[in-house]
C-alpha cells in the first residue's frame, strides 16, 4: 500500500503546488520519486518526529497542505503532544501518515509494533482516522484526505494476500462497504486484516454460517448507519483489527452497537492482546498467530458464541 500512496502523492503534488512532504529519516526505496520530482517541497527532517509535526504546523499556518510520514509507532507516539497542541488545537491542514501499522515491522521488535494508534488518534478533536485495506482503498483514501481540510491520520500496512476488485461505488469519508454477502452474521474489519475477515467467513460458510464482511477504511468518522443496519438485522456482529482490543475499531463499533440495544452476547471484538506486549521475535504472520488472530481460531470462537 505504501507504493500506492506514493504514486497518488506524485499526482497530488503535481496538481497542487501548496503540498509539502516531510519525512523523519524514513522512506528510502519508496519516497525517492517524490524527492526527485519535487526537491524543494520534500524535506527530510531527520530522526525528530516532534520537530517534523511542529514544522508542518508552521507551514500549514502559511497556507500549505503538509504530509508528515514515518513508521506508524514513531509518527504517532513520539510527536503526540505536537499533534494535539500544534495541529489539532488549531485544526490545521496536516496529514500524519503512519506506515507499517500493527505488526508490519514485526522483526524490529516492540518499538516498531503499532498497537494503539487508532485509540490515541481518534480521541483528538478535529482528527480523522483512516486505515485502508488494500491498493484501491489506499489510493482513494489518499485522494479523499488530500481534498479535505484539517488533520488526518492514515495508517498504511502491507497489502493483503487476497486480490480484491475495485468496488462498483465511490470511496467516501466515513463510509464502510460490503465485500461479501451473508445472511447470518456480520464481520467488520479495518486495514490490512480484511483478508483475515474473508478467510474467516469462508471457513464459517463451510460450517453452515453465512457471514457478511464489511470493510471499514474510516475509523473516524465511522459509518454508524451501516453498523446500526447490520446490528439490527443480523444474529451477531464481530470486529477484526490489527490493533489492541482497547480503543480501536472494536470499541468504536461497540459504542454504536450498545445504542441499538443489541445483547452483548451477540457482539465480540477480535484484536491484539489488551494488556501485554508481544516480545516474541518473528514475522508478522507469526506474531498474529501468537496474538490469536488466525481465521481458524476466530471462526471457532464465533461458532461457540453462536452456540453452533
Amino acid at each position: 500500500m505504501r507504493n500506492d500512496f506514493v504514486r497518488q502523492m506524485l499526482v497530488e503534488m503535481k496538481n497542487d503546488p501548496s503540498v509539502y512532504f516531510l519525512t523523519a529519516d524514513l522512506g528510502w526505496n519508496a519516497l525517492e520519486p517524490i524527492e526527485k520530482a519535487f526537491p524543494l517541497r520534500f524535506i527530510n527532517v531527520g530522526v525528530s518526529e516532534q520537530h517534523m509535526v511542529s514544522m508542518a504546523a508552521g507551514l500549514a499556518l502559511e497556507g500549505k497542505k503538509v504530509i508528515c510520514y514515518s513508521i506508524a509507532s514513531f509518527a504517532t507516539l513520539r510527536p503526540y503532544e505536537a499533534i494535539r497542541d500544534d495541529v489539532c488545537y488549531h485544526n490545521l491542514d496536516v496529514k500524519i501518515i503512519g506506515t507499517g501499522g500493527g505488526y508490519n515491522y514485526a522483526t524490529h521488535g516492540t518499538t516498531h509494533h503499532t498497537i494503539e494508534d487508532f485509540a490515541i488518534m481518534r480521541v483528538l478533536p478535529h482528527m480523522r482516522v483512516l486505515a485502508p485495506a488494500y491498493s484501491w482503498e489506499a489510493r482513494e483514501a489518499t485522494k479523499t484526505m488530500m481534498r479535505a481540510k484539517g488533520p488526518f491520520y492514515m495508517r498504511l500496512g502491507k497489502s493483503p494476500n487476497i486480490a480484491f476488485e475495485k468496488p462498483l461505488f465511490r470511496f467516501a469519508l466515513g463510509k464502510g462497504y460490503g465485500i461479501r454477502e451473508g445472511k447470518d452474521i456480520t464481520i467488520i474489519s479495518t486495514g490490512n486484516v480484511l483478508d483475515l475477515a474473508v478467510k474467516t467467513a469462508e471457513i464459517l460458510y463451510v460450517r453452515g454460517i453465512e457471514a457478511c464482511v464489511i470493510s471499514m477504511p474510516t475509523i473516524k468518522p465511522i459509518d454508524e448507519g451501516i453498523i446500526r443496519k447490520h446490528a439490527a438485522k443480523k444474529k451477531a456482529v464481530f470486529t477484526i483489527e490489527e490493533h489492541s482490543v482497547i480503543g480501536g475499531l472494536g470499541s468504536t463499533v461497540a459504542e454504536i452497537v450498545l445504542k441499538t440495544g443489541l445483547n452483548s452476547k451477540h457482539f465480540e471484538k477480535f484484536g491484539l492482546p489488551a494488556d501485554r506486549f508481544l516480545k516474541d521475535v518473528g514475522d508478522r504472520e507469526y506474531l498474529l498467530r501468537k496474538a490469536g488472530l488466525e481465521a481458524t481460531k476466530i471462526a471457532a470462537r464465533i461458532q461457540m458464541k453462536l452456540g453452533r
